[in-house]
């Protein structure tokens, strides 16, 4: 298959939206999939505040509209009053995929100790896996090393386009036919 798989990257932040600071989430995610991403994709790239209704929204528009097979979201995934991603994310995914959130707490809480304290899941929305990240950049790369290797096959099971890795940075697990 050579169609250009489209990413969507949504940074939750009511201060980055704001202008207040850098969002530098969404840039770390980006940089991540430049690097260990060797098929063609283009990012979609959406900066919104910690708004239930406005991350849906966005969640349901890159999925049905702008047609991503992959929606990566950072931020908001706390234990924060304005911490909304993961409800906003349930709201619109209809198959949850609590595999993702389990690992990425468990490699997290091998780093520290409030991990438990993160709350990020994944679902699937017809076709577009929808994985929420923590906020900090060292923290995506950390998760996105955890559940990468399955993010491509997870991809290819609802129809999406054949996304490959590089191997010396990724391995991902593909069932031998």
């Amino acid at each position: 298959m050579s169609a250009i798989a489209r990413i969507g990257i949504v940074t939750v932040s009511d201060r980055a939206s704001a202008g207040v600071y850098e969002d530098e989430g969404g840039p770390a995610i980006r940089a991540y999939f430049e690097r260990v991403l060797t098929s063609p994709w283009e990012a979609v790239p959406c900066l919104v505040p910690d708004d239930r209704e406005r991350i849906a929204r966005t969640l349901i528009d890159l999925s049905d509209r702008e047609g991503c097979c992959l929606v990566v979201t950072t931020g908001g995934t706390g234990p924060a009053p304005r911490d909304v991603t993961p409800e906003a994310t349930q709201d619109v995914i209809e198959k949850p995929m609590p595999g993702f959130g389990e690992l990425m707490r468990q490699v997290s809480l091998a780093k520290v100790p409030t991990a438990i304290l993160s709350r990020q899941t994944a679902g699937i929305r017809g076709r577009t896996l929808i994985v929420n990240l923590p906020g900090r950049p060292r923290a995506i790369g950390e998760c996105l090393d955890a559940v990468m290797p399955a993010i491509p096959y997870c991809i290819d099971l609802i129809e999406g386009p054949y996304l490959e890795t590089d191997p010396a940075l990724i391995q991902a697990f593909r069932p031998k036919k």
